[in-house]
């Protein structure tokens, strides 16, 4: 059969039939046509063929140039993976030639990922896709609720919290509230939009203390405030904490409590002594010594306690006046005023004057022109010379009886005192600025140093004492800055306490001892060319010149004058006679210094957590900055307790050496009120991160 005979179908023969079907002939619609064409067409098959074989080459030429990338993603659910242009998928390898792809990633709770895909030559190749995780959602509940929840030292709200979101990961939970201990924690977010919660409870930041007292109903006050009556169980914030029961007509009674948190105590029952008799007691003139059973006790005016129903030896005296004694007994919770009258001793002062004419006054009275012999009481006296044309001279007496005395006064011209006038401020080579104070010129010169043993928080060191003070003397404004103390000690290194700097340029020179303090007074001298204060002895200071003007510390009754004296007043706190202060008025351990120091100022915030750069609080009224607070400072004085004798002292300055110095006022770690008050003291020979020191020096 040839290639163009139709295909005939065989012809089917039945196996029990004679009789030959012969079936008709059957040809396809078109298969005629198509055979035609097939052979009239052969360029058509070439065409089929040669696009056969190109699309073959095309899929070669890919499979032999292509590389196998497995593409892993990094997520917790199931994730999308889509990837722009030419590319083969196998699981997770793709075949794809060498080039930049953009591919597109997606799974719950992830952010999508958009990035490109860079295909390098390499035959096999991995790619890793990290999903970022969604925040979570984090509930935290509270007792007690209200309390302030922190992460990461960021302030996210107030308890109940709820759906708050986080980014995963790691993070620090700080939750606190007043009255209770701060809660820190780490905190471990899933992320993903996955809610978590947290349950928590603060611990109280308090103890039960019980106490009675007999008689009961005394008021009980905890650091000067009432917090109720006995019997009484009271909730105390944990620290040092000053207890009082106060009661009508019975003595206070105190106590220094140290209350840790949640660990309850009992007092049980005080007994509350009868309240001693008070004497207000008077003179004239005013401003006598009174001592009772030989202890001192102030000057007049002035009020104190006697033990009742005994004799008491009372003693009353003044310079120039004779010394008045008597016995007293007051009953029990008795009240009494006494006015003693003093008898003046007269002491004759012979006075040559030049010019002639010039006026005489004595304590501001004129008594008459030129030399004269006046009769004085034997008490300290101003004498006054004034002539027009001239500067009026000042002097201080005190009259002896039996003993006469010479004062000789000669005026100079207003020129001449201009030039000898001593300069009222003065600035020290390092820029320090000191003020001039002359304590002589007016009654406050004579004041009594120390606190009576009935004030609250009164230390057994604060013993009551007159002095009084004449030589005219230079105070630096301010403490001695890290920037000036290294100008002296170029290495020299204030610290810091937890990450906070004491080292700042402003910031008060702290870690420095008293050595070093008197030292720099020496050097500061030198450089300016004044006479030393201190003696060195092969680097070590062992004494002083008390009539040199170089450089030195203040001493305890200057400084104790410059932060406490306001005419007749003596102030408690720098900020009046009330505690605690109602407004920033000093840098102590205040609300943010809770981390650092232990215990506060509760309420109290000043804007520093340790040392303030200085000047940083107003000046007091003799226009002295921080010496009630911010860092205490070192005293010129070797370190004793004062004796009660009464007998008054004039520009006292202590021993030449001693072991340890006295350390006055409050700084940024203290918070007590027996610490806070301006008759606190303390003392040392070592530097301190809370001590520091300013500058003096005499006049003339």
């Amino acid at each position: 059969m040839s290639n163009s005979d139709p295909i005939t179908p065989q012809t089917l023969t039945p196996a029990d039939d004679g009789n030959t079907i012969a079936p008709s002939a059957f040809q396809p619609l078109g298969s005629v046509a198509t055979e035609a064409a097939s052979k009239s067409n052969p360029l058509r098959w070439a065409m089929a063929a040669v696009a056969v074989a190109l699309v073959f080459l095309l899929i070669m030429s890919f499979l032999f140039t292509a590389r196998s990338v497995q593409v892993t993603v990094v997520a917790e659910s199931d994730a999308d993976i889509d990837i722009g242009g030419l590319l083969l998928p196998f699981g997770e390898r793709f075949l794809m030639r060498p080039g930049d792809y953009s591919i597109n990633v997606t799974a719950p709770g992830y952010y999508p990922l958009d990035s490109l895909l860079l295909v390098t030559d390499a035959d096999s190749q991995v790619v890793e896709l990290i999903l970022q995780p969604l925040p979570g959602k984090l509930t935290v509940n509270s007792t007690p609720a209200g309390a302030r929840v922190l992460i990461d030292n960021e302030q996210i709200g107030a308890t109940p919290l709820a759906g708050y979101e986080v980014a995963a990961g790691e993070h620090t939970l700080v939750v606190s509230a007043a009255r209770y201990q701060t809660l820190e924690q780490p905190l471990t977010i899933t992320g993903r939009e996955v809610q978590q919660q947290l349950e928590l409870t603060l611990a109280p930041a308090w103890a039960e203390v019980s106490i009675d007292s007999t008689p009961t109903g005394a008021d009980i006050l905890v650091d000067g405030e009432t917090v109720g009556t006995t019997p009484a169980i009271l909730e105390i914030l944990e620290g040092q904490r000053h207890l009082m029961l106060r009661s009508v007509s019975y003595s206070d009674w105190q106590l220094e409590l140290e209350i840790l948190a949640g660990k309850a105590q009992t007092l049980g029952t005080i007994k509350l002594e009868p309240a001693a008799g008070l004497l207000s007691l008077s003179s004239a003139p005013s401003g006598a010594n009174v001592t009772l059973d030989g202890e001192f006790q102030g000057k007049t005016p002035l009020q104190f306690a006697l033990s009742p129903d005994r004799g008491h030896r009372l003693a009353v005296f003044k310079p120039g006046y004779r010394r008045h004694n008597e016995t007293i007994s007051l009953t029990a919770g008795s009240a009494e005023e006494k006015s003693v009258k003093l008898r003046a001793q007269l002491g004759e002062v012979r006075l040559r004057v030049e010019p002639a004419n010039a006026m005489v006054r004595v304590n501001g009275k004129p008594v008459g022109q030129g030399s004269q012999t006046i009769s004085l009481p034997a008490v300290s006296h101003n004498i006054e010379v004034s002539l027009a044309g001239y500067a009026s001279a000042k002097e201080r007496v005190t009259p002896r009886p039996g003993l006469q005395q010479l004062i000789e006064i000669s005026l100079q011209t207003e020129q001449e005192a201009k030039l000898a006038r001593v300069k009222p401020q003065i600035t020290s080579a390092l820029g320090q600025t000191l003020l001039l104070f002359s304590p002589e010129e007016n009654a406050s010169g004579s004041f009594t140093m120390g606190a009576s043993r009935r004030e609250p928080g009164r230390r057994a060191n604060e013993v009551l004492h007159p002095v009084e003070l004449q030589r005219m003397f230079y105070v630096q404004t301010t403490e001695v800055t890290n920037a000036q103390f290294r100008q002296f000690l170029a290495s020299h290194n204030s610290g810091q306490i937890e990450g906070n700097s004491l080292n700042r340029e402003h910031q008060p020179a702290v870690q420095v001892s008293w050595q070093q303090a008197a030292r720099f007074c020496n050097w500061l001298s030198a450089r300016e060319g004044l006479p030393p204060f201190y003696r060195e002895t092969n680097g070590i200071v062992s004494g002083y010149n008390r009539s040199a003007t170089g450089y030195r510390l203040p001493t305890e009754a200057e400084w104790a004058w410059a932060a406490r004296v306001e005419g007749e007043t003596l102030l408690k706190f720098t900020w009046g006679d009330t505690f605690p202060p109602t407004s920033p008025v000093e840098n102590y351990a205040d609300n943010t210094s809770a981390y650092v120091t232990g215990r506060i100022l509760n309420g109290y915030t000043d804007g520093h957590v340790v040392s303030a750069p200085v000047g940083s609080f107003g000046a007091n009224r003799k226009g002295l900055h921080d010496l009630g607070g911010n860092v205490a400072e070192w005293i010129h004085d070797v370190y004793i307790i004062p004796s009660a004798n009464g007998t008054s002292e004039l520009d006292p300055m202590g021993a030449q050496s001693g072991d340890n110095y006295v350390i006055r006022g409050a700084s940024w770690s203290l918070s007590k009120l027996a610490e806070l008050r301006l008759s606190f003291r303390d003392y040392g020979q070592a530097g301190r991160d809370d001590v520091g020191f300013r500058i003096a020096r005499y006049a003339e």
